[in-house]
């Protein structure tokens, strides 16, 4: 089959891996320019465009697609490009970039995405990050028929992946990567064979996952104990969720909530141990729940287990993360 692929990060680098290794034609690869990163902050390509380049295959890089937008010329160069290639389909994986109706109407089979998440759940850009975030126990992945809508079109693959109580947005990104690659080219193998089953997805339990913001990161001690514990690992690797020690930002990566009660008189916040078996916090509403730090950062340094940390960083007890300054107990 003669396929179009818009991606750009790792997610839809593994699918296109995925789509090679089975046989198919790729005839473009559409993804986002090079963007500055690193130290240096050289213009680095996507993982996508890593793939496409490793196996010759034709790439562009238009900042919009919009035919009247503010990239007119780049967008008729990709419209042009799109349409030399005669493609049967357009395989879409977090490419970021909006898909106008010229786009889903140029291949004769349309465009079908990779989107991960259980469909009508947690549409939009950010669906792992936030089923961790709300404590969901089951994702997946949805391969859909694109239409005009944020996420709206027919679902024709749908397959589960559980949420363990210990997966990071890393950890499960992965295994959903893995798990939408599969099910791309095997939905393209059913479609070899007739149309595809279309299922309109239900108009109950429809979800948004929106961006993150860089400004979610700090934590908010006030919240439950495990409300804390799951934004923690909703947020490795970005943005890692962050606390003011002082007038030092650190990250803590890996947290567990804990059995002991917080004293009345906590806040909080509060440092109420500081041992190498983790660093417990007063947290929730009244500072009575608490939570044991196990793996933290400072800026510019390594994650480290908190006895580690704090041979190079003292929390004292009786100190408030999240402020600027500490208390006197």
């Amino acid at each position: 089959m003669n396929i179009i692929f818009a991606g750009t990060p790792e997610f839809a680098a593994v699918a296109l891996d995925a789509l090679i290794a089975a046989g198919h034609d790729i005839a473009l690869v559409l993804t986002q320019p090079d963007r500055p990163a690193g130290r240096g902050m050289k213009l680095q390509p996507s993982a996508v465009k890593q793939v496409a380049l490793r196996h010759g295959i034709a790439v562009a890089q238009p900042h919009s697609l919009r035919l009247d937008g503010k990239y007119p010329d780049e967008a008729e160069a990709a419209r042009q490009a799109i349409a030399a290639t005669g493609a049967d389909v357009m395989v879409v994986a977090a490419y970021g970039l909006i898909l106008p109706q010229w786009t889903l109407d140029a291949p004769r089979r349309g465009c079908l995405n990779i989107h991960a998440s259980l469909l009508p759940r947690w549409r939009g850009a950010a669906p792992i990050h936030r089923a961790i975030e709300a404590g969901d126990t089951q994702t997946g992945i949805t391969i859909m028929q694109m239409d005009a809508g944020l996420d709206t079109g027919d679902m024709l693959l749908v397959e589960d992946e559980p949420v363990t109580a210990h997966d990071t947005t890393a950890t499960l990104h992965d295994r959903l990567a893995a798990l939408g690659g599969r099910l791309i080219v095997q939905a393209l193998a059913q479609a070899a064979q007739g149309p595809l089953h279309a299922t309109p997805q239900p108009e109950a339990g429809v979800t948004y996952a929106h961006k993150i913001d860089k400004r979610e990161a700090a934590i908010d001690w006030h919240l439950p104990a495990a409300q804390i514990e799951r934004r923690i690992r909703a947020f490795d690797p970005f943005p890692g969720a962050t606390t003011q020690s002082g007038d030092e930002s650190i990250k803590v990566w890996q947290a567990e909530t804990a059995d002991a009660q917080a004293r009345a008189a906590a806040q909080a916040g509060e440092v109420l141990e500081a041992t190498p078996d983790g660093i417990l916090v007063a947290c929730g509403p009244e500072g009575r729940q608490t939570l044991r730090l196990r793996v933290l950062q400072r800026a510019g340094g390594k994650r480290l287990a908190a006895g580690d940390f704090l041979r190079g960083h003292a929390l004292p007890v009786g100190g408030v993360l999240g402020s600027s300054t500490s208390r006197e107990t």
